[in-house]
């Protein structure tokens, strides 16, 4: 998930928002002074329900936000390095370099979130009470009592022990600790968020043809679920395959790398026609790299503008381009190969970059894997420039 606005750093950690978290603002926002509010707390101004409305709607979003501020922080105290954390849509996401070294860390790191979002449930509720107490507008009271209610509810949910919610990854810390293999307790976690998707895509349907309301917002989350819990398994089942490989065994060494100041009619002319790569890392004349272009970035840019785009204008920046050390093991940064890279990630070793990986380059290490190659420390899998393994696809 990539952020569309950073928001700075908590924590030491990198925050951001997606695009679509305008969506459960607008949802929120519109629902609760659209209905909920007025017809619970009926007699007030609609300057006083938008009001309401909107303060309930950020307080909540603070709330996602400290759900998985506290998963990056236990993350961190637990050696695993986290790249940030972005609000979306259904919530957030905390990006980890890496997994838990043992079953106990994977249970911390995932219990963590809904036991944040239980005790601002508690805080809330006193808050309620102190309300009351104080004789405050039943409006305030109102607001307070319904953050307490969606903060319980969403440390309930996401005790579901389904992936990709936290109880899918307590789900898989037990099984890891039961049975001692963590890619097949992940497998196993993920089937359960397949099954449990598949479910609230039941629901929805049966809600939507039977006017309960709310039917849409199931079938969007279930089909949330399932996507995520299929591509969990699908990153498991490589990972197992890929166990113990590093990403120097199998990146590209040596990427051709392209100036972020020349424009794209003359990379075209002089590069991309003439080299079989379809990304190419920028430096700058120092040795630092700027970013990565992909030829499906060149092709957003109309060709009669080519002339006057540099690379660097339609370049993926750096800081949303995967960045691995070379004994990264590559189980841990499959999940990382995406976004606007396409799939790529770039090795560096002391800010000095030494390599590319792609798919192609996942891929091969798979088929090799798979006809039964397993000392890769015995051999050079690295495609090189001019080597008889033939030309590198990055």
């Amino acid at each position: 998930m990539t952020e569309t606005v950073r928001l700075g750093t908590i924590a030491g950690v990198r925050v951001g928002l997606h695009w679509s978290v305008l969506g459960i603002v607008v949802l929120l926002v519109f629902g609760l002074a659209g209905g909920l509010l007025p017809e619970q707390f009926p007699g007030e101004p609609a300057a006083a329900y938008i009001l309401a409305a909107l303060v309930a709607t950020a307080l909540f979003v603070l709330s996602l936000l400290a759900h998985e501020v506290g998963h990056a922080v236990v993350a961190t105290r637990n050696g695993i390095e986290v790249e940030g954390i972005t609000l979306w849509l259904l919530g957030g996401v905390a990006g980890l370099r890496g997994e838990a070294k043992d079953a106990a860390t994977d249970f911390r790191i995932a219990g963590v979130g809904p036991l944040i979002s239980l005790g601002l449930g508690g805080v809330f509720l006193a808050a309620t009470w102190a309300s009351i107490t104080l004789d405050a507008p039943d409006l305030v009271s109102g607001v307070l009592g319904y953050l307490t209610t969606i903060n319980v509810l969403l440390a309930l949910f996401n005790l579901i022990p389904a992936a990709p919610l936290d109880g899918g990854r307590i789900l898989r810390a037990m099984l890891w600790a039961w049975r001692g293999d963590r890619p097949q307790a992940q497998i196993w976690s993920a089937r359960a968020g397949r099954v449990f998707g598949l479910i609230l895509i039941a629901l929805g349907l049966f809600s939507l043809f039977s006017d309960y309301g709310g039917g849409l917002w199931w079938i969007l989350i279930g089909l949330f679920v399932v996507t995520m819990a299929s591509a969990e398994e699908h990153h498991a089942r490589m990972g197992a395959v890929l166990a113990g490989l590093r990403a120097r065994d199998i990146m590209t060494a040596d990427p051709d790398t392209a100036d972020p100041d020349q424009d794209v009619a003359e990379f075209v002319h002089d590069v991309a026609m003439v080299r079989r790569h379809s990304a190419f890392p920028l430096l700058r004349p120092g040795g630092e790299v700027q970013g990565m272009v992909t030829l499906n970035r060149i092709r957003s840019v109309p060709r009669e503008q080519h002339s006057e785009t540099t690379l660097g204008e339609i370049s993926c920046p750096i800081a949303d381009v995967p960045v691995i050390r070379p004994d990264e093991l590559v189980s841990d940064i499959l999940v990382r190969l995406s976004g606007c890279a396409d799939g790529r990630a770039l090795v560096m070793d002391g800010g000095r970059l030494v390599g590319i990986i792609s798919p192609s380059d996942v891929s091969r290490a798979v088929s090799l894997r798979g006809i039964g190659v397993d000392d890769f420390n015995g051999a050079d899998l690295t495609y090189r420039r001019g080597s008889d393994m033939g030309s590198p696809r990055s």
